[in-house]
């Protein structure tokens, strides 16, 4: 069973790596990894176990991170 993701941020791997770091820093109960595809980088966030744990994390996070979508990666 796949786990959901949050993915805070994508771009460039400068921007990743500092979004990463500063996540970190102010949330350190979660998982946070850095996701390369070409020629994007993602910073994803968490393993929720199902879409309503991962929207309720998601309306938290979404007052830093407006952006913040949840997704359900495919491994």
């Amino acid at each position: 069973n796949n786990p959901f993701k949050i993915q805070i941020f994508n771009g460039s791997s400068e921007e990743s790596k500092k979004i990463l770091i500063q996540f970190k820093k102010e949330n350190k109960d979660y998982d946070a990894t850095i996701v390369f595809s070409t020629p994007i980088y993602k910073v994803w966030i968490g393993n929720f176990k199902s879409r309503i744990e991962a929207e309720r994390n998601l309306n938290l996070i979404k007052k830093k991170y407006p952006n913040a979508i949840i997704i359900k990666p495919n491994k």
